[in-house]
């Protein structure tokens, strides 16, 4: 059945090469297609037009089109972790080239803005405690990487 909303990502010239990235960092994913110029194209013979790609089921399309186009925080990707491990890893692959920032986001080195978020925040920073919630808060706005034993040391005073 064809997918009714997807993900389409501009890039100046690199679809090809972030598609294989992203690929690589999730375990289930998978390039799908790979779209590309013929000879007297816009883009060189033989280059990427377009690279659809699946990433844990979501439908992504990684379109070379976009000259001058840029990522912004605007829109960014959440990636939900069940533990440290996977806080850890996903965070070490995707910052590689890429910049941190703060409270679990970073952007890759195509500029794409990501979340590496652990499953269990949401009961950490909105949890029943108020008091917790806002420990746990603020130990959030302290971080780069989200660190899951400290947020809840910090939920439990």
């Amino acid at each position: 059945m064809p997918r009714k909303i997807g993900t389409c990502l501009w890039f100046d010239h690199q679809a090809e090469e972030a598609a294989q990235f992203y690929t690589s960092v999730f375990d289930d994913a998978k390039i799908l297609n790979i779209s590309r110029f013929g000879e007297g194209g816009p883009g060189p013979a033989g280059a990427a037009i377009a690279v659809d790609f699946e990433l844990e089921g979501r439908g992504f399309t990684a379109l070379n089109g976009a000259r001058g186009s840029s990522f912004t925080d605007a829109v960014s990707f959440v990636v939900e972790c069940e533990d440290q491990a996977a806080v850890d890893r996903y965070w070490t692959a995707l910052t590689d080239g890429g910049t941190e920032s703060q409270c679990g986001w970073l952007k890759d080195r195509f500029g794409v803005a990501w979340q590496i978020v652990p499953a269990v925040l949401p009961q950490l920073i909105a949890g029943p405690d108020p008091n917790g919630s806002q420990r746990a808060m603020e130990a959030m706005l302290g971080m780069r990487k989200l660190d899951i034993a400290e947020l809840q040391r910090a939920y439990a005073g």
